[in-house]
């Protein structure tokens, strides 16, 4: 594996590893709701995995054999369609946790009024 594959991955773990801890710091529902979730994930990392393969279909990019991992699925690298479920993931987990952190925040606000 070569440098540009291991940091891309990469940076897809650190975008997990950073989010993860929401879910027990802020007592999140978000992954003992499986369907939920993965429909979320579907919804939002469809359209634009379709975009995806019609963009490389039509030759309007390309993915570097040199800079990819080798596992291709419909032409797409792994990391690539890994990325679309990514972030939205992390996407919802930040979103659960602000949600969880904002009315104990407010709450702290208007005590230090008082």
């Amino acid at each position: 594996m070569s440098l540009l594959q291991l940091s891309y991955v990469a940076m897809l773990v650190f975008c997990l590893v950073g989010t993860l801890w929401l879910v027990p710091a802020f007592r999140l529902d978000v992954l003992r709701q499986p369907r939920r979730l993965a429909l979320t994930v579907l919804a939002a990392g469809t359209p634009f995995l379709l975009w995806d393969l019609g963009a490389t279909a039509a030759g309007h990019w390309h993915f570097d054999d040199e800079q990819t991992l080798p596992w291709r699925v419909a032409g797409l690298p792994l990391e690539e369609i890994a990325f679309f479920v990514v972030i939205p993931l992390v996407s919802v987990l930040t979103l659960e946790g602000v949600r969880a952190a904002r009315p104990r925040v407010l709450a702290r606000r208007r005590e230090e009024a008082r």
